[in-house]
């Protein structure tokens, strides 16, 4: 019995820290320029899509392509908020809505016509293999997932807290009035957060493709445990958003293990009514951002 908990805490953690780069990225967009990105899962399944022909065509290892993919969804995002987003931004929250909601429409439907339905995999000499401690096997390439999310939410914490431009988004994010008034630039504060967000989608699609298929809806399945995260974690807090995903792994995990194979989601948002109804603000409420 402790053996099987401890297998579903282990696996719960390592798919957490997939969850907490897509929700990082969900909640830095909102902390920093109040928008809610419903395409975020849409910039994982490009980042994955970016590693499956960079795999396939190149024999570029998906971790190697990281150094690829970010730099193009970064690039992306910042066209983005140029073009898009900034233009809709002192129009209200429906516009908003219906920008991101019809962008991820679009790109899905555009990755069905380029690339079909089909489900795209790449084979690594670690996809398979698994380490062993006492009961309980580590997956390798989950392993290493979770190790790089974890460094890339490190080196976020590091640059929001400890870079000139990572102060003024989280000035911007805490009061952008009165962040404008001290000389920041909402407009490249606003592109960087956009790149920056955008940037860890594609970190997370990298980090999939050695254990997960790569398809047009696949962006789907994690953008909704990220919103379910940043929830959690109460909106715009970046730490709370790695929290929340790391206790959604495990929960999901353990509701898999314990109740059955489909109830993983079930005993997730059975978490996030309750953490409503006792915290509507989310767990973290009140924590420094």
């Amino acid at each position: 019995m402790l053996t099987a908990v401890a297998q579903a805490i282990v696996n719960g953690l390592l798919i957490g820290g997939i969850y907490s780069l897509v929700s990082i990225g969900v909640t830095l967009i909102f902390g920093v320029v109040k928008i809610v990105n419903f395409a975020q899962g849409e910039f994982v399944m490009i980042g994955m899509y970016i590693s499956f022909f960079l795999a396939t065509r190149f024999g570029i290892d998906p971790l190697v392509s990281l150094a690829v993919s970010m730099p193009v969804l970064f690039v992306i995002g910042m066209l983005l908020q140029h073009f898009l987003i900034r233009r809709v931004l002192a129009l209200g929250d429906m516009p908003q809505i219906f920008l991101t909601f019809a962008l991820s429409l679009l790109l899905m439907n555009v990755a069905l016509l380029l690339f079909t339905a089909n489900y795209r995999t790449v084979e690594t000499p670690y996809s398979e293999a698994a380490i062993h401690l006492g009961g309980i096997t580590v997956a390798v390439a989950k392993l290493i997932a979770f190790v790089v999310a974890m460094v890339l939410s490190l080196v976020l914490w590091v640059f929001l807290h400890a870079t000139d431009l990572g102060k003024a988004m989280r000035a911007a994010a805490q009061n952008r009035d009165v962040a404008m008034l001290m000389g920041i630039n909402p407009d490249r504060v606003f592109a960087v957060a956009v790149g920056v967000s955008l940037a860890l989608a594609g970190a997370a699609g990298s980090l999939l493709m050695p254990f997960y298929p790569a398809y047009p809806m696949v962006g789907q399945v994690f953008v909704l445990m990220a919103f379910v995260a940043v929830v959690l974690g109460t909106l715009g807090n970046v730490t709370g958003a790695l929290i929340a995903s790391l206790m959604m792994g495990v929960a999901e995990s353990l509701g898999i293990q314990f109740v059955g194979a489909d109830s993983g989601l079930i005993v997730v948002f059975a978490m996030l009514l309750l953490t409503l109804a006792v915290r509507p603000s989310g767990l973290f409420g009140g924590w420094t951002r």
